[in-house]
């Protein structure tokens, strides 16, 4: 069903039983009233009746009709009838009215029973007992409330004709309210039938409305659209980038492989082959980052352990060092004095570790000195990894996509590379919370920044 549709028939009906509802205790509260009203008329008559059969008992039965007549028919249709205190009838009205219940009122009337009502043939009946001057009696009253009932039969009307009424405005409103309600979202909905998704040129979706869950929705949307096309960039850019890239490496492996099989010293074979090895690992090593990168955005869960974060620094360098054994790190802690508990971290080793590694090797890649320098600085809420080393830096235009995937500075013209290791850490930091940053000092000295914060310990780790 659509939300027009639901819109239209909850709110009216919803609207519509509440009013039905109100009007109905409009009337029979009213009906109520009438009735006590009426009752109490009749009472009144019964207690005047008894007074006037006390003063004018003595009279003649013919003044006495003549009191009936005058005094007793201001109701329409009224019977009355009057008993002494032994239940024996002293008056009855001259109408022919019958009181079919009398007898069962009059035996259920007593002094512990004084009042008796009911209904019969839509007329009202009552049975009291009244004492007057220490006298009791008996009365039972049948009399049709005539005007009260046509009270209640044109309030009945006015009721109807307001109900109907209400449908009716109800029914218009709603309708009004649920197409302005459900446009922004018909309009939502068409927009994302005619959206190319293979057309990375348009713009986001735009409607127009106040509504914020609306415009949170369309947010929302545009957000994932913008991540979507970002994936289908990445991905294209990816096989575009890793064919050309790959296809060099390979290419000059081949050619370098057909020379070795011309050649006939063995040292000199035995030499150029480790050389080709070390090339067709740095292929592994292509391959092993972009897997990790993959792992990462595909949203698997990583396992995390506590460790400390300076050894595995330190085992990074090992490794770099075995590289390039001429390359110096100097590691410092600041301050002299600080609590070792503050470089445990609940973290994925392999993945840091990676981290780091891409971290020390670009340091190597983009040093001019064969020297960089990693501080760990403990002297602030959040532990800083500081590494930096001199030499060419970005520009500012640069520094801002310096994470992107396959961004390359002209500070790495003569430097091998894809531009994807940057890429791997910062993701690798972010699921851990912390953040990884770059600056430069006096354009001879890059510095790159990992901050983790001091509850690293109790971060749940997922991707």
């Amino acid at each position: 069903m659509k939300i027009r549709n639901k819109i239209l028939i909850y709110f009216s009906s919803t609207v519509i039983a509440l009013s039905a509802l109100w009007l109905v205790v409009v009337f029979v509260l009213f009906s109520a009233h009438r009735e006590e009203e009426f009752q109490q008329q009749q009472f009144s008559k019964i207690k005047h009746t008894i007074e006037l059969i006390e003063e004018f008992g003595k009279i003649s039965e013919e003044v006495s009709s003549l009191l009936d007549k005058q005094d007793i028919h201001d109701f329409y249709n009224e019977k009355m009838l009057i008993y002494d205190a032994d239940k024996k009838l002293i008056f009855s009205s001259i109408d022919s009215l019958d009181i079919l219940k009398s007898n069962d009122i009059l035996h259920g009337l007593s002094v512990s029973n004084r009042w008796i009502e009911t209904k019969e043939d839509g007329y009202d009946l009552i049975g009291v007992y009244v004492e007057n001057h220490s006298k009791g009696y008996y009365a039972i009253s049948k009399a049709y409330d005539y005007f009260g009932f046509s009270k209640k039969d044109f309030l009945q009307k006015v009721l109807i004709g307001i109900f109907a009424a209400i449908v009716v405005i109800v029914l218009l409103i709603s309708l009004y309210l649920s197409n302005i309600i459900a446009k922004p979202i018909s309009e939502l909905t068409n927009k994302i039938e005619d959206y190319d998704f293979h057309n990375q040129e348009n713009k986001p979706l735009k409607i127009n409305t106040t509504t914020s869950e609306l415009r949170d929705l369309s947010d929302k949307f545009n957000e994932l659209l913008k991540r979507t096309n970002e994936a289908f960039l990445f991905q294209k850019h990816s096989i575009q980038h890793i064919s050309h890239e790959l296809k060099t490496p390979i290419a000059v492996l081949v050619s370098e492989l057909e020379k070795i099989a011309k050649q006939h010293n063995i040292e000199q074979i035995k030499s150029e082959l480790h050389e080709q090895t070390q090339k067709a690992k740095s292929l592994g090593t292509i391959i092993n980052v972009l897997l990790q990168i993959s792992k990462i955005e595909s949203g698997q869960e990583i396992t995390k352990n506590n460790i400390r974060i300076d050894e595995i620094i330190f085992d990074c360098i090992s490794e770099v060092n075995s590289l390039y054994p001429d390359f110096h790190f100097e590691v410092n802690f600041t301050p002299d004095n600080f609590n070792e508990n503050s470089l445990n971290i609940q973290a994925n080793e392999p993945l840091i570790k990676q981290a780091f590694l891409n971290l020390l090797i670009n340091s190597v890649h983009y040093s001019n000195n064969q020297k960089a320098k990693i501080t760990f600085d403990c002297t602030t809420d959040f532990l800083k990894i500081l590494i930096s080393n001199c030499g060419k830096t970005l520009s500012e235009d640069e520094q801002k996509f310096i994470f992107s995937h396959f961004f390359r500075g002209k500070n790495a013209q003569n430097v091998v590379g894809f531009g994807l290791g940057l890429v791997l850490s910062q993701k690798i930091f972010a699921i851990h919370n912390a953040i990884l940053q770059y600056h430069s000092q006096e354009n001879i000295k890059n510095i790159f920044s990992v901050e983790f914060p001091h509850d690293y310990q109790q971060i749940e780790m997922f991707v």
